[in-house]
């Protein structure tokens, strides 16, 4: 498997992993900010979920193997599974920690990617970026700083 083929496989398992975890949050999220939070997290799971099919799409449209189980994600993976006991300020945090680890491991892809002269998994790479950056500007403001 080519070396951006196996970035690629992991941003998808970590996305997934995300996508989970997400939805988890959004599942159980409590508080005061419930709705803003609960609302937010939907927002971004939804995203996250075609963030998957794009990642998966791209390991096709390469000719390789889009890892598609459970146990291949969890291979794979780098993002931590949620936990749905943590407070909602707890789940913020660490949904922006992981958003900015997707942005780092995102960017270094992309420079594998223009070594390769592989455009059509720069331009992927950069809109997801685009959106992981936005998601944790998002989730940093709506942090409860006190």
């Amino acid at each position: 498997m080519s070396e951006i083929a196996n970035k690629l496989s992991v941003l998808l398992a970590d996305s997934y992993a995300l996508y989970l975890k997400t939805q988890n949050y959004h599942w159980h999220v409590k508080g005061p900010y419930f709705k803003t939070l609960h609302e937010l997290f939907e927002v971004q799971y939804l995203e996250l979920a075609q963030a998957v099919d794009d990642i998966a799409e791209r390991l096709l449209i390469l000719g390789h193997h889009a890892p598609a189980t459970f146990k291949a994600f969890e291979q794979l993976k780098t993002i931590k599974d949620g936990d749905s006991n943590l407070t909602a300020n707890q789940m913020v945090s660490e949904l922006a920690n992981d958003h900015n680890a997707l942005v780092k491991d995102m960017n270094q892809s992309m420079v594998i990617a223009q070594k390769c002269n592989d455009e059509g998994t720069v331009n992927l790479l950069a809109n997801l970026i685009s959106t992981h950056e936005k998601a944790r500007w998002m989730l940093n403001a709506s942090r409860d700083n006190a």
